[in-house]
């Protein structure tokens, strides 16, 4: 099997997925298009040779529409050759989209290939292309359909992790943000969006709140405990989990992954191929994987689809030295380090979504990215990405350093 080397990875700085935030006059195209471009400036590309490009985007519809991935490589000026899909899955399709990418170079049906993703929150909305699941009542009564908030409140009641445990943990992820802020760590990877003018839109991760305390966080009230008690979805998932006797909501907007915009572009090909281009290239990927698990519960796939990741390379939890998993909720952080025995000093050491935000279809792409700088700065081998993903799924990928 072919090898698939990653050369280069950037992205764009998260911008508040609001009316007003620092990337909401940024359009879709626009973003993925300005991480597309970085990546063929800043490795001189020769675009055709690209043979494909593909990106996450969970919300694929509206201005995300019409296979997003092709027309942002046709305006960002890659050659007419270079093909470009969309693909979703759900929260993991950034990541999916690496995969995928890789899986090509691996499979030997293509040379050079750019993963990455992109999802502009506050254009297109979550749920906006709908779907049977939520809101079909025969698709979603047989699923035990509930929003994530309470599957991920149902992971903290169901293994024990009270609202000082999850809001200590937002706490310590605003603060490591704002550490690798600081001290320039993502310097290398961040490109900052201009408008039309070439005026800097953002050029920093706009969501943090470093001045967040478990004493600011007190005072929130749980988001989803109306969704919870009010509308029924506590009953409906305590049918499926009965063992659990009532759901204590603990989750709010301060322990949970918060609503942005980005996007990320990854360049994967083969040896031969970085070496005619003059690339050196930065990590090999190792192994990759995807996994189902029960859906009503939802989040707990990471440390299913690490397992299987782990199992594909040969390798063990103790041989990966860092692990990056999305911060969608403080819970699921927090279960996978329980049922794989990670330290909290190996995970998602330069913080996560809770303090920079989750831009749903980017944040796979992103959050690899990431992995692969830190790897590098503090000259370590093997990393682990992961995310937990809607109607319970996971996925993971293995990377090392080269």
């Amino acid at each position: 099997m072919t090898e698939a080397y990653i050369y280069d990875a950037l992205r764009t700085p998260r911008g508040k997925g609001k009316q007003g935030g620092g990337l909401n006059q940024a359009t879709p195209i626009h973003l993925a298009a300005t991480a597309l471009r970085a990546l063929r400036d800043r490795n001189d590309l020769d675009t055709s040779l690209v043979d494909d490009v593909v990106l996450g985007c969970v919300e694929p519809v509206a201005e995300q529409g019409a296979d997003i991935a092709r027309v942002a490589a046709l305006y960002a000026d890659y050659a007419v050759t270079a093909a470009g899909v969309t693909v979703s899955r759900f929260c993991a399709s950034g990541l999916e989209a690496c995969n995928q990418a890789a899986a090509q170079v691996m499979s030997g049906q293509s040379d050079l290939v750019v993963g990455g993703g992109v999802e502009s929150m506050s254009r297109v909305p979550m749920f906006s292309s709908g779907g049977a699941w939520p809101t079909d009542p025969q698709v979603a009564a047989k699923t035990y359909f509930v929003p994530q908030g309470v599957s991920a409140d149902l992971i903290a009641t169901k293994w024990g992790f009270s609202r000082q445990d999850v809001d200590s943990y937002a706490v310590e992820s605003q603060r490591r943000a704002k550490r690798a802020w600081d001290e320039g760590r993502f310097a290398r990877s961040i490109v900052p969006v201009l408008d039309l003018n070439g005026l800097v839109m953002l050029d920093n991760d706009e969501y943090m709140r470093p001045e967040t305390t478990l004493e600011s966080l007190s005072t929130l009230k749980p988001s989803f405990e109306e969704q919870g008690r009010k509308y029924g979805f506590d009953s409906v998932i305590l049918q499926r989990y009965p063992e659990v006797e009532a759901i204590e909501h603990v989750h709010h907007a301060g322990n949970s992954s918060g609503i942005v915009d980005g996007a990320a572009a990854i360049l994967f090909g083969t040896k031969e191929m970085g070496d005619r281009l003059g690339l050196k290239p930065r990590a090999r990927v190792r192994s990759f994987a995807s996994i189902g698990s029960e859906p009503s519960i939802m989040l707990t796939g990471p440390s299913y689809a690490a397992e299987k990741a782990l199992k594909r390379a040969g390798m063990g939890v103790g041989d990966i030295d860092l692990y990056e998993l999305n911060e969608a909720f403080a819970a699921v952080v927090l279960r996978f380090m329980q049922v794989l025995d990670v330290p909290h000093d190996k995970m998602n050491v330069n913080g996560g979504a809770i303090a920079m935000g989750h831009p749903l279809g980017a944040t796979g792409a992103m959050i690899l990215g990431t992995l692969l700088d830190e790897l590098e700065r503090r000259n370590l081998s093997a990393g682990l990405a992961t995310l937990c993903v809607g109607a319970g799924m996971g996925t993971a990928t293995i990377i090392e350093r080269v």
